[in-house]
């Protein structure tokens, strides 16, 4: 009896050890860190940051507390995951072959998930909370703008190759005219959207990239 050993059937009577897991090693089950997640999601969107509570998020993601602690140290970490998360998560590039075409689609995906009833509820509340957490405003600012200014670079950058744009002018200032106009719509105005709204503000956004 060879107790922890095998002996493998490939003609290999070399007696070779089990792999085992290290002693004390917690198995995190993928099914429960991402029922993790949407309960976080749903807890933001319901009750808001200040409010919510490991607790809240363990009830309503049906697993105990202690689940939660072992893969995130507070509510604030977990938050600070889950939105960081979102800039790697990225946005198509758009490839329509004109600039217009590329910032209208680019606007028209951005503005589906701004409305997305969960994103329009929790969004405004983390902007709050940045104002008093600088851990959660360094997050936001990576999730919201580094992530569309990646896609918005890829923009800029095809536009020039087509020679739509001039090889000289402000990156930076192009990045914020792009991404700028809708999120102050959309998150801090939180204004209805006239019909034909991302249609003109692609139109006026690639006439103002081309005066730079």
């Amino acid at each position: 009896m060879l107790g922890p050993m095998t002996v493998r059937e490939t003609g290999d009577e070399t007696p070779r050890p089990r792999r085992r897991a290290p002693a004390g090693a917690a198995v995190l089950r993928e099914d429960k860190t991402e029922a993790i997640r949407a309960a976080v999601f749903g807890e933001l969107a319901a009750v808001g940051y200040a409010r919510m509570s490991i607790e809240g998020i363990a009830r309503r993601a049906g697993v105990g507390k202690t689940a939660v602690y072992r893969r995130w140290r507070s509510k604030l970490h977990l938050v600070l995951d889950l939105v960081s998360a979102l800039a790697v998560q990225g946005l198509p590039t758009p490839g329509t072959g004109t600039l217009e075409g590329d910032l209208r689609l680019l606007y028209e995906v951005t503005a589906r998930a701004l409305r997305h009833p969960v994103a329009s509820q929790i969004l405004p509340d983390l902007l709050a909370e940045a104002a008093r957490n600088p851990d959660i405003a360094q997050a936001l600012q990576k999730a919201l703008r580094d992530a569309q200014h990646s896609v918005a670079s890829g923009v800029v950058r095809a536009a020039r190759e087509r020679g739509e744009l001039s090889a000289e002018f402000d990156e930076d200032l192009a990045l914020d005219l792009i991404s700028g106009p809708l999120y102050w719509r959309a998150v801090v105005m939180r204004g209805p959207q006239p019909r034909d709204y991302l249609p003109a503000l692609a139109r006026a956004t690639a006439a103002a990239l081309k005066a730079l």
